[in-house]
């Protein structure tokens, strides 16, 4: 996500006018000690999780638990009224983030009686770029037919025997897809995604902006599943139904992202979603103080890995780019690529030879990583114009991938999330030598579904 956050920053720049922003203010990250005043109760979960949510979790055996309830009400209006304005909250790691203009209000908030820490994320930018108003008239939606049903997408299909899937009518039909990213940048007026089905959108970086006059990133992402216009482009989850979840800040690169992120995720676990799909991670900031260290991969360290770590226990897959630093100096994985029992994606051409950007794994816990590969190397996409494009990154072999596992999952819902994590990485060609690069290799997700069928 780096390299476009670099590319789309230029872009506006010369296209937009600069305007200011609110300077001068903050955000920080207040850490709770409980959920002793929540009015919340595990004995109702309903109050908090959809019926879809419920259900997913009964049918694989996972019971509620206290990392469930709600951040405190109490406790936010107490924060508010020190002059520390809620803005973004984590059930899961039991956080708030606070808006501030005066950082001395911080100090008061430190000393509430359950308040455990609290940590700067943000710190307002000079400026930011207008968005582009005529962005609908980019869109053209010219394209051309090709021989192939899948399109130029037809190889990044293939190479995993997802068409044997869609063939034998796995499509996605009734599975639920988040995607977590950074913008759908026309993805409304996008020919390629008149057949989408869309369950619905939310920006938690700003709940007042047009999430499709934001970056452009997370619509590529989207039509490597979504896309259904065949012989032009069709994506490996073409009948599934989607969640489109804003949670990148492509003005700055600060820590609040990762906060963002956990709260998306957390919103697609309680409206019922399946699978997650996110081509973000994070390891620099603007603030090189911030920045993490190799140590500090374990899996949960970050608060996005935490995060992250924990879906499987909730019933979702969650499937994550492993990162695009393999040809620079840090090279390794980056979170949330490094949370347990996630697919985490590297990026192959289409002869399955590994693209030298790339990420790197293991672990700092000595964990396998990438877990598999899939094609990041001139990926079909949609371009913003609606027309087909090529781009580059694990964060094309991801959603590619994702898409696929929503399809495998569709043809066996018997599984667990921590099955299909497994039932994934034992259909990798080099499952039974696993390395730092390739993970467990290719996936053949038709073998995957002929293996679990003889399991059932």
């Amino acid at each position: 996500m780096d390299n476009w956050k670099r590319i789309w920053g230029c872009m506006l720049a010369a296209c937009a006018l600069q305007v200011s922003a609110q300077v001068g203010t903050y955000k920080y990250r207040v850490n709770l000690r409980d959920k002793a005043e929540t009015t919340y109760t595990l004995h109702n979960p309903s109050e908090y999780l959809s019926g879809r949510a419920l259900e997913r979790r009964a049918r694989q055996g996972l019971a509620v638990d206290s990392a469930d309830l709600p951040v405190c009400r109490t406790y936010m209006d107490m924060l508010a009224a020190k002059g520390a304005k809620p803005v973004s909250k984590s059930k899961w790691n039991n956080t708030v983030v606070v808006h501030v203009a005066d950082t001395l209000v911080m100090d008061e908030v430190a000393a509430l009686p359950f308040v455990a820490a609290v940590r700067r994320v943000w710190t307002a930018p000079d400026s930011i770029p207008a968005r582009n108003a005529a962005r609908k008239k980019e869109v053209t939606n010219k394209v051309v037919k090709e021989e192939s049903y899948y399109g130029d997408a037809w190889r990044q299909m293939a190479v995993h025997r997802g068409d044997s899937l869609h063939a034998a009518g796995f499509r996605g039909e009734g599975m639920h897809i988040a995607v977590i990213d950074a913008g759908f940048y026309n993805a409304d007026e996008i020919g390629l995604f008149k057949k989408m089905n869309l369950l619905g959108t939310r920006d938690f970086v700003n709940p007042r902006s047009d999430i499709y006059a934001e970056n452009a990133h997370g619509m590529k992402v989207l039509s490597c599943m979504a896309a259904n216009k065949p012989h032009v482009l069709v994506g490996t989850a073409p009948a599934a139904s989607y969640w489109l979840l804003r949670s990148e800040d492509n003005d700055t690169e600060q820590p609040v992202e990762e906060d963002y992120w956990a709260e998306a995720l957390e919103f697609a676990d309680s409206v019922g979603v399946d699978v997650v799909n996110t081509s973000l991670g994070y390891y620099e900031f603007d603030d090189a103080a911030m920045n993490y260290r190799y140590r500090d991969l374990d899996g949960h360290y970050s608060l996005m890995s935490h995060s992250a770590s924990l879906a499987a226990a909730k019933g979702m897959v969650l499937v994550c780019s492993a990162g695009n630093s393999g040809r620079g100096t840090w090279k390794k994985i980056t979170p949330p690529g490094d949370a347990e029992e996630v697919i985490t994606v590297g990026a192959m051409d289409r002869n399955g030879v590994n693209a030298d950007f790339s990420s790197v794994g293991n672990t700092a816990d000595g964990r396998v990583k990438p877990d598999v590969m899939a094609v990041g190397v001139f990926s079909a996409v949609s371009g913003n114009d609606g027309t087909v494009s090529h781009a580059n990154g694990t964060s094309f072999a991801s959603p590619t991938f994702c898409g696929l596992v929503a399809c495998f999952w569709q043809a066996c819902p018997w599984l667990t999330a921590r099955q299909v994590v497994k039932a994934v990485q034992e259909a990798g060609d080099r499952k039974d030598c696993p390395d730092n690069i390739y993970g467990y290799g290719v996936p053949d997700m038709w073998k995957a579904y002929q293996t679990a069928l003889k399991k059932k």
